[in-house]
């Protein structure tokens, strides 16, 4: 079972498929965007099917991750795993990724780096739209990723020693992950409000696997007004918070 199965399938097998499981603010642009667990996954599964189909990611492949913590990095992530692929240390250590993913904000840093595979580039546009004008070979996700269906059959089961993350595979990265949540006390159908940022392993454990592993959902802050979060708690219900 990929990592990506293991999170989102007793989520999508319960009660609470269609409640929200990720919601999203931006300070800096006044973004609110909210997901179910159905949507979630379907994101996931049109960005697998576009990994896999358009840039032969699977298992043995190493991701590279140049985006912040954003509900379209949560997507991509998620549908890393679902091809079976390992996902880099967020920091750069470790091996090179055959893969970059990154937004505009770090595409030079990614064409420096010269990925053996390529570049996927994100515009993180909440209306959807793309890039436009990038390089030659940089693959441009908004506008790709429109054209690949929102299922996503692996053609192989990916074993539980696949590597996952930094080096650790798919069993190791969810008992992680579930051993962080009852560290950090989340539980099943907590609500955590998170401005963490995901560019460390630990960073990522805790403010997106963490959550999803307890089967909770994810209230996740980027560019956050220190003076709108306690009431944002309040509306969004939050039960713990990770800062």
């Amino acid at each position: 079972m990929s990592l990506t199965a293991a999170l989102l399938d007793p989520l999508l097998a319960g009660p609470g498929a269609a409640r929200p499981l990720v919601t999203y603010y931006d300070d800096a642009t006044g973004e609110r965007i909210e997901l179910s667990a159905v949507t979630t996954a379907n994101w996931a599964a049109k960005a697998a099917n576009l990994l896999r189909d358009d840039c032969d990611v699977e298992p043995g492949t190493r991701v590279g991750i140049l985006l912040p913590a954003h509900w379209q990095t949560a997507a991509v992530l998620l549908a890393a795993w679902s091809c079976g692929a390992e996902v880099a240390a967020p920091d750069g250590t470790g091996p090179a990724a055959d893969w970059l993913l990154t937004d505009a904000a770090n595409l030079r840093t990614a064409l420096d780096a010269d990925p053996a595979g390529g570049i996927v580039a994100l515009s993180l546009d909440p209306f959807g739209k793309g890039l436009g004008d990038l390089p030659p070979g940089v693959v441009d996700f908004a506008t790709e990723v429109r054209a690949h269906g929102d299922e996503f059959v692996p053609w192989e089961p990916v074993a539980d020693r696949a590597l996952a993350l930094d080096g650790e595979p798919v069993g190791v990265v969810l008992a992680q992950a579930r051993q962080r949540a009852a560290e950090l006390g989340i539980g099943t159908g907590d609500r955590v409000l998170s401005t963490l940022a995901w560019d460390t392993v630990p960073g990522l454990r805790d403010g997106l696997l963490a959550v999803l592993a307890a089967g909770a959902s994810l209230v996740q802050c980027r560019h956050p007004d220190p003076s709108r979060l306690d009431a944002r708690a309040a509306a969004e219900k939050v039960t713990h918070r990770l800062a």
